[in-house]
């Protein structure tokens, strides 16, 4: 994965963005696709899990996603935050 979250999957540019999500037990497995939302907030725009399960760190407008939804490819658990990796197809 490039520094800007760009994967290539075979002829495919795929896009990863991280969540930080709740312990919230098994509402997240890999291979899930799930539906994002999109926040403006003063110039950045932040997305959100369906049904508030996370959110993503603010974007600025060139860095926006193409579609609202993505398949969850892992989930990390780490000493403060729980986090989601969601592959989008941009």
């Amino acid at each position: 994965m490039g520094k800007d979250g760009i994967v290539r999957n075979g002829g495919w540019l795929m896009r990863r963005m991280e969540f930080t999500i709740e312990d919230n037990g098994d509402m997240l497995t890999v291979g899930q696709v799930v539906t994002v939302k999109e926040y403006l907030t003063t110039r950045l725009y932040s997305y959100m899990i369906e049904h508030a399960i996370g959110m993503s760190r603010p974007y600025g407008a060139g860095e926006r996603l193409k579609t609202d939804r993505g398949k969850v490819v892992e989930v990390k658990k780490t000493d403060r935050f729980n986090i989601a990796v969601l592959e989008f197809d941009e």
